[in-house]
């Protein structure tokens, strides 16, 4: 009796929601070092070189959006498939996306033309686009592997089983961080790289992340509980709602990606100093936020899991739990960033004295600073939108996310390119389109209408009193 009143306390609780999250908190922050670190060894050598490495890594994660967030929504879907006892169906969705993948491969490689076009039309400095397209141009070529180990941590991420892919992407980023240092400076006999050898490592470094997820979903245990040998198939059904409820979730990614990456084109065209002072500024934004995504995965899990078992009533209880989380991850970051913006801009000072990085000292303290009223609200956002895509309500938050990110794109066109504002005008207004978008995804959530959407039903299955504590703990 003990057992069965406590149960329901647990679910959707913080301890549940650590449980899935926090493995996928320090995942994606192993990732964001991985960019991080590119980056800073970077800036060690030039400043434009870390302004290339930023602005043709971004084109590249721009042209593998779509399919990134297609095929991402495994987590949501697996998650709806495990809470209705249809576990079969799990591992159907990974291999579905799989398909997915590599039918894209072919395509985003025809793109290349595309993302050196992008860079001339902006106007890059002759400084910059030279290691631009030779990072963008290597990177292009392995992102087969970046989208195959989105495929199968979305599925871990959404069977629950997120300290999989934290093994994977610890590993992932020691690899990368190693081999980066290595290969851009030339260390232990190997040539120094430089911009070449940080796009060689960031591909060698996803690929043994990969291994390690493809090992751990090719173990005998996972073989046998999934059924995997019979999943390794075209499934049309499975394929159907991937594509349906994926398609959104993907579109929204491409979109608001093209979108910030033509944003932060136009203040890299602006000038060199004001291209570095953005460069670092969303380099600590994305500090402040990947991790979050691990937040939004685990909300994301849960409430699907929960809505595949018609139960919103825990849904919004995960929600709560998640929103606690990310508002203390939110309070550490906010107190990093009002305190030590100048610290945070000079650890990318070059190791040689440079006019480019001292111009950009004071441009990028006050980005800083003013990021620092958004940071509370990124928990908001993450949680709500991991809410509404685990419940299956994807397509309000694509084009509210994508109307949103287009007007930034177009206001900040006009302010720095036709009115010729400052970039700190045109950073101002950012920020205030940031906090306009979290308002809205939190109105949404409120009206309650992703309470109604069916994504898959149940399977009718009686368990039995004794029987209900123990479900509930394996799950």
């Amino acid at each position: 009796m003990k057992n069965k009143t406590r149960s329901p306390h647990r679910q959707g609780g913080i301890r549940e929601m650590l449980a899935i999250a926090l493995p996928m908190v320090v995942s994606n922050a192993c990732d964001t070092a991985m960019v991080f670190t590119d980056r800073l060894f970077l800036a060690r050598l030039d400043p434009e070189l870390m302004n290339a490495s930023m602005a043709g890594g971004l084109t590249v994660f721009m042209l593998m959006s779509f399919f990134l967030g297609l095929t991402g929504y495994t987590t949501a879907l697996a998650a709806q498939y495990l809470g209705a006892r249809k576990k079969q169906n799990c591992p159907l969705v990974l291999s579905q996306a799989v398909i997915i993948s590599l039918v894209a491969y072919p395509l985003i490689l025809l793109c290349r033309p595309l993302g050196h076009g992008i860079f001339s039309l902006m106007g890059i400095g002759a400084g910059q686009i030279g290691p631009q397209k030779v990072y963008f141009n290597i990177l292009l070529c392995g992102v087969l592997i970046s989208l195959l180990r989105s495929c199968f941590s979305a599925f871990f991420s959404g069977i629950g089983r997120t300290g999989i892919v934290m093994i994977a992407t610890c590993s992932a980023m020691l690899l990368n961080v190693g081999l980066n240092y290595v290969l851009i400076y030339g260390k232990l006999g190997f040539p120094a790289l430089g911009i070449a050898g940080a796009a060689y490592g960031t591909i060698l470094g996803g690929a043994g992340g990969l291994c390690v997820l493809a090992c751990a979903y090719f173990r005998k245990p996972m073989r046998r509980e999934f059924k995997i040998g019979e999943s390794l198939r075209f499934d049309r059904a499975v394929f159907g709602k991937l594509l349906r409820f994926g398609s959104s979730v993907g579109l929204e990614m491409f979109l608001n990606l093209l979108a910030f990456t033509t944003l932060v084109l136009v203040f890299h065209s602006h000038s060199p100093a004001t291209a570095t002072a953005a460069t670092i500024v969303f380099n600590w934004d994305m500090v402040s936020f990947v991790p979050l995504i691990g937040i939004e995965i685990g909300v994301t899990s849960l409430v699907g899991r929960c809505m595949g078992s018609g139960d919103p009533d825990t849904a919004h209880k995960s929600v709560m739990s998640g929103l606690k989380l990310g508002f203390v991850y939110s309070a550490v970051i906010l107190l990093f960033f009002t305190a030590f913006p100048d610290f945070m801009v000079r650890v990318f000072r070059p190791e040689v004295p440079d006019y480019i990085f001292s111009s950009a000292v004071p441009l990028a303290v006050f980005m800083v600073r003013m990021a620092s009223l958004y940071v509370l609200v990124e928990a908001v956002l993450i949680v709500f939108i991991g809410a509404l895509r685990g419940a299956g309500d994807t397509l309000w938050a694509m084009a509210m996310s994508v109307s949103l990110h287009w007007m930034m794109v177009v206001v900040l066109w006009f302010m720095l390119k036709v009115i010729g504002t400052s970039p700190q005008a045109g950073w101002s207004a950012i920020v205030f389109f940031f906090l306009l978008f979290s308002g809205l995804v939190f109105l949404r959530y409120r009206t309650g209408q992703w309470k109604n959407i069916k994504v898959v039903h149940p399977e009718p299955v009686t368990i039995l009193p004794d029987e209900a504590f123990h479900e509930g703990k394996d799950l």
